[in-house]
């Protein structure tokens, strides 16, 4: 069996002191469907991206620690990079292919870790998932971890694309029920896998 990651001391502090009482008291933040969450083994964890709030969010609000990539620069930075390297962000170098960057991916899974992914890559505007990557299914598949749907709503209206101060509206976690692995690597089951993913997160956007 494979053990799941402890929350490091940094971790605990983090979201006790810095994510939760912003999350909690300036957003309104809340979350719905935590008991869909796997708390043990690998986990691929795949939700809307809308606003550079979403990677802390997502890291913390699940009830186990979500590791991220992160620039390999940023690990360089005093505090910083010990910090992001406690909250569970693992590094990529700048340039690396995206084959290295799955390798990479693919052995935090191996030791337990819940990896996580925007399912467009990138920020929408509208907060939406538009333009899916198959990124998260093929690491899914190769690690036979599921996936996990998670919405996040009115992230993009608080901080989007264009914005340099918050908007203090209500933000939402949504967590769907897990999808089970890939059967396999090829483009179909991967597509189909993504194409569900996008599904399911706007189904979860979309419920009132």
């Amino acid at each position: 069996m494979i053990l799941t990651p402890r929350p490091s001391l940094t971790y605990r502090l983090v979201s006790g002191v810095l994510v939760f009482p912003l999350f909690r008291l300036l957003f309104r933040g809340s979350t719905r469907g935590n008991e869909q969450v796997p708390m043990q083994g690998p986990l691929v964890v795949v939700a809307n991206h809308g606003s550079h709030l979403d990677p802390p969010l997502l890291g913390h609000a699940l009830g186990r620690p979500v590791a991220f990539m992160a620039k390999a620069e940023l690990f360089r930075i005093p505090l910083l990079g010990p910090l992001i390297r406690a909250c569970g962000a693992y590094p990529v170098k700048r340039g690396a292919s995206d084959r290295e960057a799955i390798r990479t991916a693919t052995a935090r899974l191996q030791e337990g870790w819940a990896i996580g992914v925007f399912l467009d890559g990138t920020r929408q505007p509208d907060g939406r998932v538009n333009h899916p990557m198959p990124g998260a299914a093929l690491l899914s598949a190769r690690s036979g971890a599921p996936l996990l749907p998670v919405a996040i709503l009115n992230s993009h209206r608080a901080l989007g694309t264009g914005r340099s101060w918050p908007r203090l509206v209500p933000v939402q976690l949504r967590i769907g029920e897990p999808i089970p692995a890939p059967t396999s690597r090829r483009k179909p089951d991967l597509e189909a896998a993504t194409i569900e993913l996008q599904r399911r997160i706007n189904a979860l956007l979309d419920q009132g």
